[in-house]
């Protein structure tokens, strides 16, 4: 089911094509550094560099025969070669090709997942300042706090999305690598100096001490990177489905025309995009768990990391690519209704001023504990006998003895909460 998640150009990163051609580049760029080194005539470099070229359909059916996926490979370009391609893999194991191809796809991968991250951003600071002094209610608990802006909210995502792309470029730069250094690390039968120079060349890092394979940490590292980048998104898209409550009603996602939200409820315009999102953010979690399980191999190596590598790397990948282009247009296309927002507020009758009150009765001379019961003890009667905050306030004579009606009404101007919103975005740079 994953081919309905799967944009062609992240998936065209993972198809045995690609697969087989990066590894051809490694193999190529060896034969070039063994030249380099007089190892191999240039010569037969030239004649394996025109020659040499792949069929996956013959590839497989090699295979077939040999179950081994590299010896197919290898063999089915000696089929092109010919006799140069004695030098193909000189001195090489099969993860020197296989890892470090892989490497290659995942620097792919991390440029579209980049590219993704990027054009989110600039849709979400886009929004962010369009709704910067669009007052809502600040919830916690699910209840009713002080107000904020629509905007506040949307800024306080940007920096997690900065701070998700900050995350993938590190993690990239620590999956990107490969090792070229034989069959258990230790460069019995290639020269050391291929390694650096090949690598280089690729644009890859070198797995400064290996085994038989790249070290499975920095897989888990970057599969745990997508995972949490996942999380911010259900994190996103689970504000947006409680703010498209029925009885909140303060965003919607974009119902297009001719979409249908039920098949039994012509009515229902349903969150169906973010729900996908924060179903899809559950898969990289526990593709995530499944790399760690991947980093304890056996010894110098075992295989065991291959086959699950092969659908959590690029399904984790696809996955996400997926997701931040869906909420790209989510955020893009968002309905936003400030006179809902505006009406939500006005439900609590008042009470989102309830510390401005205490602090103004602190300062009047009131201690803490004296402000805060004469505060909650008004605030409990708005619910009780269906009154204003502000005018059971003012029947109050512990209050009315230290507090005019014009300094109580000061207490209830929204502006006062919203007065540094400009000194946060000015902390991004906006």
């Amino acid at each position: 089911m994953i081919e309905r998640y799967t944009r062609p150009e992240m998936g065209a990163v993972w198809t045995d094509q690609m697969r087989f051609q990066k590894m051809l580049e490694v193999e190529l760029a060896v034969c070039a550094a063994w030249a380099q080194l007089g190892k191999i005539p240039r010569s037969a470099l030239k004649r394996i560099q025109q020659r040499a070229a792949f069929d996956v359909q013959r590839i497989l059916e090699i295979e077939q025969q040999t179950k081994h996926d590299v010896i197919a490979f290898l063999t089915c370009i000696a089929e092109k070669v010919g006799e140069d391609s004695r030098f193909i893999h000189m001195g090489l194991t099969s993860s020197d090709a296989l890892d470090t191809g892989l490497a290659l796809q995942l620097k792919e991968a991390a440029r579209i997942l980049d590219k993704d991250i990027t054009a989110l951003l600039a849709v979400v600071r886009k929004k962010a300042k369009k709704h910067k002094d669009t007052v809502m209610a600040g919830r916690s608990h699910n209840v009713h706090a002080e107000p904020i802006t629509f905007g506040l909210k949307l800024a306080l995502w940007h920096e997690e999305m900065s701070r998700n792309l900050q995350r993938l470029r590190e993690a990239t730069d620590s999956v990107c690598v490969g090792k070229l250094s034989g069959a258990v690390g230790t460069f019995s039968n290639i020269d050391p100096r291929i390694e650096p120079l090949v690598l280089k060349n690729l644009g890859l890092g070198v797995e400064s001490v290996a085994n038989q394979v790249v070290q499975r940490d920095r897989h888990a590292h970057f599969l745990s990177v997508l995972a949490l980048i996942g999380a911010s998104l259900e994190k996103f898209a689970t504000e947006i489905r409680n703010l498209q409550h029925t009885e909140i009603l303060e965003v919607e996602e974009f119902f297009a025309k001719g979409q249908k939200g039920s098949s039994a409820m012509p009515h229902k315009r349903n969150p169906i995009a973010c729900e996908r999102i924060c179903g899809l953010a559950r898969l990289l979690r526990g593709n995530a768990l499944a790399a760690m399980e991947n980093v304890a191999l056996w010894h110098e190596r075992d295989i065991s990391h291959s086959s699950v590598e092969r659908v959590i790397i690029p399904d984790s990948t696809i996955i996400l690519d997926y997701c931040l282009a869906l909420f790209t247009e989510v955020v893009d296309k968002l309905l936003v209704y400030p006179e809902n927002m505006r009406a939500n507020l006005e439900k609590t009758r008042g009470l989102m001023f309830s510390q401005r009150v205490l602090l103004a009765l602190v300062e009047k001379g009131f201690t803490r504990e004296q402000s805060y019961q004469a505060v909650q003890r008004n605030a409990l009667r708005v619910w009780q006998e269906n009154r204003t905050f502000q005018e059971l306030l003012q029947d109050d004579a512990e209050v009315q003895a230290v507090m005019s009606a014009q300094e109580l009404a000061a207490c209830f101007d929204e502006k006062y909460f919203l007065r540094n919103i400009e000194v946060i975005y000015q902390r991004i740079g906006w």
